[in-house]
């Protein structure tokens, strides 16, 4: 299912829904804009995220993303263990629920 060039259809999806795509690109643009965290930091995060999450469109995007901010090739590695480190920790942390009450 997963087609990198499709990520080239968001425009045309957009045409069809303009309030609402217009307004996901506004929102988009000003939470990945530099603030409190900087640039770098914010595509770190949605590297995490999207690791959990496991969108492969959403890894190719923001490693780009992370690259062109300044992300180093240790940065991005420690982010991937940071990911799966709070991906066991759910289930970890979850566990006792399966204990007899």
């Amino acid at each position: 299912m997963y087609d990198p060039n499709l990520l080239q259809k968001l425009p045309q999806l957009g045409a069809k829904a303009p309030k609402a795509w217009q307004s996901f690109v506004a929102f988009n643009e000003a939470a990945f804009a530099e603030g409190a965290l900087s640039r770098k930091q914010k595509e770190l995060i949605a590297l995490a995220v999207a690791l959990t999450t496991q969108c492969p469109y959403c890894l190719e995007v923001h490693r780009k993303a992370a690259v062109e901010a300044g992300a180093s090739e240790a940065e991005i590695a420690e982010t991937v263990f940071v990911a799966a480190a709070m991906r066991a920790g759910g289930a970890i942390a979850h566990g006792p629920h399966l204990l007899p009450r």
